[in-house]
């Protein structure tokens, strides 16, 4: 029997497009006029050092100033900002003050990811007369802090996603209300598409990658009751995150902490984390939530301050 090696024939971007993926030329695609300066790939990779002393921990302080991080210092940004909806621990400013806090923070993650790092902002749009498109106000404001943008995650939280009533006129054209089941995960990078692994490995295997590359995420919400904080998010949010956009022995960073999920996850995935938020008692309980997780476990790095 004779036996023939085949390779698969690569594809090229056409007027049409292309389904195909393997050994495909997008070449004619990006030298269009629509990523005309878009694109810049002269960037010197820096990264600079975290004191030790600083790794591992949850500060309680503002993320506008993150003084103990150096520029070019984290690899990813793992957080979900307050939403403004007057939730117990959110202040209520207008949707101008909301937005000048957030892209203040984001401006502060920005000098300190490396290049090539990358932002990971969970958030949901709120109102329905009228309807605020939270996610398109953010990334507006992410791509004028200097951002690249590399897609955004459809967060499918199908039927935890609780019981919602919101349908306006009941079975009339009037004034019916869509009610949303799911959520944004909005994926951005600094200066550059790559990450530098400098030796480091990664930990994802092969059918988590090419699950975790698909635009649509479904798995089910965490209860806030039980977590003891407002808003939360599951852990398995920043696991995909951090499994998908970091090597080992990373540093993620999450500016809005809360209970401390993002950082729970980093170390699980054997990663470094720094958490910030400006209520003691959320600082309290992260640390509270990562012992109770890491007690029996030999964590060398890991300081509580």
């Amino acid at each position: 029997m004779n036996s023939k090696k085949y390779n698969r024939k690569g594809t090229k971007t056409s007027s049409f497009g292309s389904s195909g993926r393997i050994n495909h030329d997008s070449s004619s695609f990006y030298s269009s006029k629509i990523f005309e300066n878009v694109m810049n790939d002269k960037i010197q990779y820096v990264e600079n050092k975290i004191d030790p002393k600083f790794l591992n921990n949850i500060f309680c302080n503002s993320s506008v100033k993150m003084n103990e991080l150096p520029d070019n210092s984290v690899h990813l940004m793992v957080t979900s900002p307050p939403y403004n909806v007057q939730k117990e621990y959110e202040s209520d400013l207008s949707l101008e003050e909301y937005f000048h806090l957030v892209k203040s923070v984001m401006t502060e993650v920005y000098r300190v990811l490396v290049p090539g790092g990358r932002a990971c902002i969970n958030i949901a749009n709120v109102g329905r007369k009228p309807y605020i498109p939270l996610h398109s106000y953010l990334i507006k404001d992410m791509i004028e802090i200097g951002y690249l943008m590399r897609g955004e995650i459809i967060w499918d939280k199908g039927a935890s996603g609780g019981v919602s009533t919101a349908w306006g006129s009941w079975l009339s054209a009037s004034n019916p209300v869509l009610r949303d089941k799911h959520e944004y995960i909005l994926i951005f990078s600094k200066d550059t598409f790559s990450l530098k692994s400098n030796k480091k490995k990664s930990t994802i295997d092969k059918k988590s990658f090419l699950e975790n590359t698909l635009s649509i995420w479904t798995f089910p919400t965490v209860s806030a009751k039980k977590v003891g904080h407002p808003a939360p998010f599951p852990i398995e949010l920043p696991k995909r995150l951090i499994q998908l956009f970091t090597f080992q022995e990373d540093i993620v960073l999450d500016p809005f902490c809360g209970s401390g999920t993002t950082c729970i996850s980093a170390l699980k995935e054997n990663r470094n984390f720094i958490g910030y938020d400006i209520k003691q008692e959320y600082v309290d309980l992260s640390l509270k939530n990562i012992k109770n997780i890491f007690e029996n476990k030999n964590q060398e790095n890991l300081v509580f301050k």
